[in-house]
């Protein structure tokens, strides 16, 4: 019995946690083909994000956002629109899905060394957010410049981040509420 404690301990993810991962994956990709038309057209890809972050915490929340991307990468229709590959990654907007790391990073390393508080938790996705922004903006602008004509940093804000800033928010609180739900009844 103490060997299989020990080898236990050694693994990285228990198989609990990898089916876990694999689900909130899947769970990213079903929300970024809901598209809900507004103001502006988005889809629920951050939700799913912010979602696989509060059930599965950090380190598994931070791994589901991999797979995910890894699954798009690879070719599988598993981003909005149904598309998929190293085009849809290299596109305008491919910066700002790679830029989900940096929620994911971010609230991982936050719960780790500051706590599990929903302060916390609230910022750190909030501090995440505003990174994926950044890194999503500027690739946008280096993409569209490269491929359409010069955009400054205001266009491109105006384009890409301050349409969005409230529905994000609004998404983000309703994760939380979901997820507190979800942990709850399913026993996380």
């Amino acid at each position: 019995m103490s060997q299989t404690i020990t080898s236990d301990k050694r693994r990285f993810f228990s198989t609990k946690e990898l089916t876990l991962t694999a689900i909130m994956a899947a769970v990213i990709a079903i929300c970024a083909w809901i598209t809900i038309p507004a103001t502006v057209e988005f889809t629920l890809q951050i939700f799913g994000v912010f979602c696989a972050l509060e059930i599965l915490g950090g380190k598994n929340g931070t791994f589901a956002i991999i797979v995910y991307i890894l699954l798009g990468a690879v070719g599988l229709p598993v981003f909005a629109g149904f598309s998929g590959g190293l085009g849809a990654l290299t596109s305008s907007t491919g910066g700002y899905i790679i830029g989900f790391l940096f929620i994911g990073l971010v609230y991982w390393a936050s719960k780790r060394f500051i706590g599990k508080h929903i302060v916390v938790r609230i910022t750190a996705m909030l501090i995440g957010l505003a990174l994926c922004y950044a890194f999503g903006t500027a690739w946008f602008m280096y993409v569209y410049t490269r491929n359409t004509a010069a955009v400054t940093l205001l266009q491109a804000l105006k384009w890409c981040v301050f349409p969005f800033i409230p529905f994000d928010i609004a998404k983000m609180a309703l994760a939380i509420l979901i997820a507190t739900r979800v942990k709850k009844y399913a026993k996380l």
